[in-house]
């Protein structure tokens, strides 16, 4: 990779001026850390990065946020803002050599009493191994790290690393914050060819992307349309954005979580948004079956036992019938599901049950319920004194069933809505019926 600022000039955004013949976008490019849209809460005088140029030192920072949000942007104009060279890699296009060149440049920089901020674009991308090499020249000074993700650190970045940087968060721009840079466009370029309701259409269709919604404007600008579109024309005319999604990454989980718990809730409506968010954007339909499939005995169980048959049968709909047709099935199941009564009464009493039985290990049963298919056994006492529920009038013995060295515990209780209140009235009958029997 070609070394794109020579010691001899600094990149900083003040001589990074795009060329009038560039993109919308990159002449739209703030020139100062006030004219970034959307992120006041990091850039603000009260904002992280707000309080670090005020006080004219940077410490090292991952920005987290969308693509389109001014990670880079940002990142430019820190290092202007005090003073710094700015030095800039891609974990897509760069290779260890390259960063290598980068940190020895920042060395020779450093001699001369020139600091460096090394923007690190898709960090993410890089490897734990490349990760643990920015480690050294961070803790030295040599570099001021900033990385920009649009993976969650968490997951993406290695401990050491982010332990050594802070994590700053830039939101998706909101409605407001898009339209004022259509504005920004318009006061530049003109008004855009639209109608408001199109105008709104089209802020709608960026999904919180700056650059996306600019580059769209940009085509708008040069089709040199003569009368203004209405949402149906835009719609036509531009091909509709797709919803970020990567199904394994943190869209994937933030989605599903989403869906769990407005099912869980008994929002029908909000179930149904995120259902729809997932399959639209391409979400293999099996695995929200098989999701589906556990909301029905996590959180409804025994409330309501169809829920689970639903929920099998939706599947069996799905693998029978195939996408598109097949999805409906398992819209119907997630509707059952979000407007059937709630209960982890079963959950927790999964939870309890193991609980005990790893604590108590291998208790033996009480005699009289142990087999016996011996003449041994049976002498030594094996199933002695078992009482066969059938035989009673009430098909119910009341016998002990607990290991002799452990009290009886209470792993299932049921709750009293949909179908557990009929159990409750079963269990409460065995219970006075066990008591009189003992008494």
């Amino acid at each position: 990779m070609a070394d794109l600022f020579p010691d001899s000039l600094p990149a900083t955004a003040e001589t990074d001026v795009p060329r009038e013949d560039a993109p919308l976008a990159d002449r739209l490019r703030p020139s100062a850390l006030d004219q970034v849209v959307g992120q006041d809460h990091l850039t603000g005088s009260e904002g992280a990065i707000g309080r670090m140029v005020a006080a004219g030192r940077l410490s090292s920072m991952i920005l987290w946020g969308p693509p389109g949000t001014g990670k880079t942007t940002i990142a430019r104009l820190l290092a202007d803002s005090v003073g710094m060279r700015f030095e800039s890699v891609s974990a897509v296009f760069s290779g260890v050599a390259d960063l290598k060149k980068a940190f020895a440049a920042a060395d020779k920089a450093a001699a001369a009493g020139q600091r460096t901020l090394l923007f690190v674009d898709e960090i993410h991308r890089f490897n734990r191994a490349q990760q643990d090499g920015f480690l050294p020249f961070v803790e030295r000074g040599t570099v001021t790290l900033v990385g920009a993700t649009t993976e969650n650190p968490s997951f993406a970045l290695n401990a050491a690393l982010l332990s050594r940087a802070q994590v700053l968060i830039l939101q998706r721009l909101d409605h407001d914050a898009l339209g004022s840079l259509l504005a920004k466009a318009e006061d530049l370029e003109g008004p855009l060819p639209l109608t408001p309701e199109a105008r709104d259409a089209l802020v709608a269709s960026a999904d919180g992307d700056g650059r996306f919604l600019l580059n769209q404007a940009e085509t708008l600008y040069n089709a040199k349309i003569d009368e203004p579109l209405d949402p149906a024309a835009l719609g036509q005319f531009l091909q509709r954005r797709v919803a970020v999604y990567d199904k394994d990454r943190e869209g994937h989980y933030n989605l599903i979580s989403a869906l769990h718990k407005a099912v869980r809730g008994s929002d029908v409506q909000a179930s149904l948004y995120y259902l729809a968010r997932m399959l639209t954007a391409g979400e293999e339909p099996r695995f929200l079956a098989r999701r589906l499939i556990r909301m029905a005995v996590e959180d409804i169980g025994m409330a309501d036992p169809q829920a689970l048959v639903q929920c099998m049968a939706a599947k069996d709909a799905y693998e029978f019938l195939g996408s598109p047709e097949g999805e409906l099935a398992l819209v119907q199941a997630c509707t059952y599901l979000a407007t059937a009564p709630k209960s982890n009464a079963v959950y927790k009493a999964q939870k309890a049950s193991f609980k005990s039985a790893r604590e108590t290990g291998s208790l033996m049963p009480p005699q009289n319920i142990l087999n016996a298919p011996t003449k041994l056994m049976k002498d030594i006492g094996y199933g002695a004194g078992y009482s066969y529920d059938h035989n009673s009038d009430d098909g119910f013995s009341g016998d002990n069933y607990w290991p002799d060295e452990m009290e009886p515990q209470a792993y299932y209780e049921p709750v009293d809505r949909g179908f557990e209140r009929e159990v409750n009235k079963r269990l409460d009958y065995w219970d006075k019926l066990r008591n009189e029997r003992h008494s």
